[in-house]
C-alpha cells in the first residue's frame, strides 16, 4: 500500500522537483486501484510523486500534459452576461452571445490558443561571434534558443491604436521568434487553377504540399500519443470506475486537446497564401567581441536584403531591422560598449538596444539562477525529436537549461522595449499607410464600380479576354502574388490587423480578398481568406443571428474547407479551419453550439484525423453540446442525451488505443451526464446502447495493468489471455450495436423529455 504524501509534497510543487522524488520511491504492483487514486481526481494524481515511474530526466518533456497550463474552465458556461431578449427557439434559454472580454485569458482555452498563435513573428540573425557567445552559455542553438521564450509573453501591458485612432491595453501580448530563413514553404502552382502552371523550384506540385501536410498532421498525433502514453505508464494501476464521477468535463478540458491544439498552430511556415509568418521585424545582433562592428551590422544587413539568405520574392523585404549590441559582463569593457552603442544610433537610427549578458554557463546549483522555460510554441517535429531522443539514449538528460536571473531581466526589459517602442508603432503605421492607399479605394460605391471593371467588360454580359487578363496581372503563374502587387498588401494589412486585434478592420479586409482570389483562381489563397475573414467575424464582439451566421459564417467555412481539402488537396489547412471556427462557435453559446457540433461531425467524416484526433474531437463534441443550457427544471432544448452519446463513442475510441485513464473519464461524463436527466433512468430502456456501455466498462475493468508486465513468465501468461479475449471483445462490439444503438424504445413507455 503506498504511503500517504506528506503535508509539504503539495501537489502544486514545481516539475522540477518530480525526477529525484520519484526515482527514490518504489511501489508495490497492484491490479486494482489503489485508495490514494481512488480518493485523488486526475488534475492532483498527475502531479502527485507517487505515481510517478517513468524516466526522470524526461519528465520535463511532458510538464504540459502532467501540469495543465491556467486553472480557469474551457466551458463557455457562466462567461459573458446573456441577452434578455427573445431566443431563436422556444428551446433556448439564452440568445447568442458575444464573447466576453476575459474570455481569452486562460493559456488553455481555444481563443487564447488563437491569439497567442496568430502573432507577429521575429527573425533573428547574428553574427559568428554572437553564436559563440551563445555556446559558451550553453545554447547550442544561438541567440533564438535564449530569446523564444521571452517572446511568448511580453512583461506588462501593451497599448495599442486601432485604424479608428482609440488605444487600449492588452496584457499577455506575445510574439514569436524565429530562426532567419528557416521554415519556408513554396508555393504550389498545380492548385493555382492555371492551365499551364509554371514549375516550382523544388516541389512536385501538389503531391508534395499534400505530404508536408500529412506529415505535419501526423507530427502532431505522435506527440499527443507520446504525452498520452507517458501518463498511462505512470500510473500505478488504471482507473476504477467512480474515480471521475464526480469531475464535470465541461468545466474542465483536457491537456492533451490544449496540447493537440498547440502543436497543430505551432510552427507555421512562411508560405505565400497568409503573412502571418512573415517577419514584422528581424534583430541583427553583433557581440561587443567583434573587432568591426558597424561594419558587420552592414554585412548582415545586406545578407537579409540582396545576398543569398533573402528570403523569397512573395515577402515584403521592407520589415524593420532591429540592431542588438550583446555585451558580455565577465569579459568586456561597458565603457567601450556603451560608445559603440551610441556610434550604432548615429548610424543606424533608434531601433537599437544594448543587451548585457554573462558569458559563462549557469548551472542549477547557483544562488541566482532560474529555470529557462520550455517553449510553448515549439513546432510537433522539434519536440517529437526530443522525446525520441530520450526515449533511445538511455544518458539522457533533462533538457532544462538554466540562466542568470541578471540575464532574465535584461531580455525581458529588451523584449517589451522592442515590441512596445519599435514593433507595433511600426505595424500601426503599416496598417495606416495600407489602408488609407490601398484598401480604401476598393470600398465604397467607387471601389466596387472599379472592381467590376476589372472583370467585366462594359456591354456586354460575357466575361471578356481582356477582363479575364486584367483580373490576373498580378497574379503569378508559379503560384503566388508579388509582395508588390496590392492583393498581397491588402492580406498583409488584414494580418496585421488580425494580429493587433483590430477585428472590425481586419474582417472587412479579408472580405474584400476573397472575391479577388476567387477570381484569379488562387485557391489556397482563396480558402484562407475565408478562413480568417471566418474566424475574425466570430471574435468581433457583436450578436449575430442564425440567418446571418448561415449567410455569413457557414458560407465562409464551408468554402475555406472545400477548397482547403478538395481543390488544394491541403488536410492541414482544412482541419485549422473547422476546429477553430467550431470552438468559437461553441463560445458564442445558444444555437451555435448546435452549429458547432454539425462542423464537428463533418471534420469527423472527412477522415483527416488520426486515432488520437478523431477520439480529441469526439470529446470535444461532448463537450459542445453539454455546454448547451436548457429551459426550465426539464432544461428544454439542452443536449445532454447528445453530449453523453459522444462521451459513450469518444471511450470507444480510447479504449481501442488502450488509453484506458480517458476512456474511463469519459464514460464516468457519460453516466453523469445521463443521470442529469429528469427521469434519472438514462438508457435503461435503450437495450442496445446499455449493452455498449456494459461492453466499455467491462473492457476497462480487464485491461491489463501497466505494471504487471514486470511480473514473471506465469502471470504474463494469464495477461496474454486477458488481452485475447478483450481484443476479440473489442472485435465483436462495434457489430452489436451498429444497428441498433440508436433505436428508439421508450414509445410504448411514454413519452421521452427531449433532451
Amino acid at each position: 500500500m503506498p504511503q500517504p504524501l506528506e503535508d509539504d509534497a503539495s501537489p502544486s510543487e514545481p516539475l522540477q522537483a518530480l525526477p529525484v522524488a520519484a526515482s527514490a520511491m518504489k511501489f508495490p504492483k497492484a491490479r486494482h486501484s489503489t485508495p490514494i487514486l481512488e480518493s485523488l481526481p486526475l488534475s492532483q494524481s498527475e502531479t502527485n510523486l507517487a505515481f510517478r515511474r517513468s524516466n526522470p530526466s524526461a519528465a520535463s518533456l511532458y510538464a504540459s500534459t502532467l501540469s495543465p497550463p491556467g486553472s480557469r474552465s474551457i466551458s463557455p458556461a457562466g462567461r459573458g452576461s446573456p441577452s434578455r431578449v427573445l431566443s431563436h427557439t422556444v428551446f433556448d434559454s439564452r440568445s447568442n452571445r458575444i464573447l466576453a472580454e476575459n474570455a481569452g485569458d486562460s493559456p488553455a482555452e481555444p481563443l487564447s490558443l488563437v491569439l497567442r498563435a496568430f502573432v507577429p513573428h521575429v527573425s533573428i540573425y547574428t553574427s559568428e561571434d554572437t553564436e559563440a557567445l551563445m555556446t559558451e552559455k550553453g545554447f547550442r542553438h544561438g541567440l533564438w534558443e535564449l530569446l523564444r521564450p521571452f517572446g511568448e509573453d511580453v512583461q506588462g501591458k501593451i497599448t495599442i491604436r486601432d485604424s479608428n485612432g482609440m488605444s487600449r491595453g492588452v496584457e499577455g501580448f506575445s510574439i514569436r521568434f524565429t530562426r532567419f530563413g528557416d521554415n519556408v514553404e513554396h508555393p504550389d502552382p498545380t492548385v493555382s487553377g492555371l492551365k499551364n502552371p509554371a514549375p516550382s523550384q523544388g516541389q512536385n506540385g501538389s503531391q508534395a504540399s499534400t505530404s508536408r501536410d500529412k506529415q505535419l498532421l501526423a507530427d502532431v498525433e505522435a506527440v499527443v500519443e507520446s504525452h498520452l502514453s507517458y501518463a498511462e505508464e505512470s500510473f500505478a494501476a488504471p482507473p476504477q470506475h467512480g474515480v471521475f464521477a464526480n469531475q464535470d468535463m465541461s468545466e474542465e478540458t483536457s491537456p492533451y486537446y490544449a496540447l493537440y491544439l498547440r502543436r497543430l498552430l505551432s510552427g507555421l511556415p512562411i508560405s505565400p497564401h497568409e503573412t502571418f509568418s512573415h517577419p514584422v521585424a528581424c534583430v541583427i545582433a553583433i557581440s561587443s567581441r567583434n573587432p568591426n562592428p558597424i561594419e558587420e551590422l552592414r554585412r548582415l544587413y545586406t545578407e537579409t536584403n540582396q545576398g543569398s539568405q533573402r528570403l523569397p520574392l512573395w515577402v515584403d523585404s521592407d520589415y524593420l531591422r532591429y540592431y542588438v549590441l550583446v555585451h558580455d559582463e565577465e569579459k568586456d569593457d561597458i565603457t567601450r560598449s556603451m560608445g559603440l552603442f551610441e556610434q550604432m544610433k548615429r548610424h543606424l537610427g533608434i531601433h537599437c538596444h544594448l543587451l548585457r549578458l554573462r558569458s559563462s554557463q549557469s548551472a542549477e546549483t547557483d544562488d541566482d539562477s532560474i529555470p529557462l522555460p520550455r517553449s510553448d510554441w515549439m513546432s510537433a517535429r522539434e519536440e517529437l525529436e526530443d522525446i525520441r531522443r530520450s526515449e533511445d539514449d538511455e544518458d539522457f538528460e533533462d533538457p532544462t537549461r538554466y540562466i542568470f536571473e541578471s540575464d532574465a531581466t535584461a531580455i525581458r526589459t529588451f523584449v517589451r522595449e522592442m515590441v512596445a517602442q519599435s514593433i507595433v508603432p511600426t505595424m500601426e503605421r503599416h496598417v495606416s499607410i495600407w489602408n488609407d492607399q490601398v484598401a480604401s479605394r476598393r470600398r465604397g460605391i467607387t471601389g466596387r464600380f472599379m472592381n467590376l471593371s476589372r472583370k467585366w467588360a462594359f456591354g456586354g454580359s460575357s466575361r471578356s479576354s481582356s477582363g479575364t487578363s486584367s483580373s490576373r496581372d498580378t497574379y503569378n503563374m508559379a503560384g503566388f502574388y508579388s509582395a508588390e502587387a496590392p492583393e498581397a498588401i491588402m492580406r498583409k494589412l488584414a494580418d496585421y490587423a488580425f494580429m493587433l486585434r483590430d477585428w472590425k478592420l481586419a474582417q472587412s479586409t479579408y472580405d474584400l480578398l476573397r472575391s479577388d482570389f476567387s477570381d484569379s483562381k488562387a485557391w489556397k489563397h482563396h480558402a484562407a481568406a475565408n478562413e480568417m475573414a471566418a474566424l475574425s467575424l466570430l471574435i468581433m464582439p457583436q450578436q449575430m443571428s442564425s440567418k446571418n451566421r448561415a449567410e455569413t459564417i457557414d458560407q465562409m467555412l464551408e468554402a475555406a474547407f472545400y477548397s482547403y481539402n478538395t481543390r488544394c488537396s491541403s488536410p492541414y489547412g482544412a482541419l485549422r479551419s473547422l476546429t477553430l471556427g467550431l470552438e468559437l462557435l461553441r463560445l458564442r453559446g445558444g444555437t451555435n453550439i448546435d452549429d458547432a457540433g454539425r462542423w464537428g461531425v463533418r471534420l469527423l467524416e472527412s477522415k483527416i484525423l488520426g486515432n488520437v484526433g478523431d477520439a480529441l474531437m469526439k470529446e470535444r463534441l461532448a463537450i459542445c453540446y453539454g455546454s448547451k443550457e436548457g429551459v426550465g427544471s426539464w432544461h428544454w432544448g439542452s443536449r445532454r442525451r447528445k453530449s453523453a452519446t459522444w462521451s459513450v463513442l469518444s471511450a470507444d475510441a480510447w479504449l481501442q488505443q488502450s488509453k484506458h485513464i480517458q476512456a474511463r473519464r469519459c464514460l464516468d461524463e457519460a453516466h453523469r451526464m445521463y443521470s442529469t436527466l429528469p427521469h434519472k433512468s438514462g438508457i435503461t430502456k435503450f437495450g442496445a446502447a446499455g449493452d455498449f456501455m456494459a461492453s466499455l466498462q467491462h473492457s476497462l475493468a480487464e485491461s491489463p495493468d501497466a505494471s504487471d508486465n514486470e511480473n514473471d513468465d506465469g502471470d504474463d501468461d494469464d495477461i496474454d489471455e486477458e488481452s485475447e479475449a478483450l481484443n476479440d471483445m473489442r472485435s465483436r462490439r462495434p457489430s452489436a450495436v451498429s444497428g441498433d444503438m440508436f433505436r428508439d424504445t421508450t414509445a410504448k413507455d411514454g413519452m421521452d423529455d427531449g433532451t
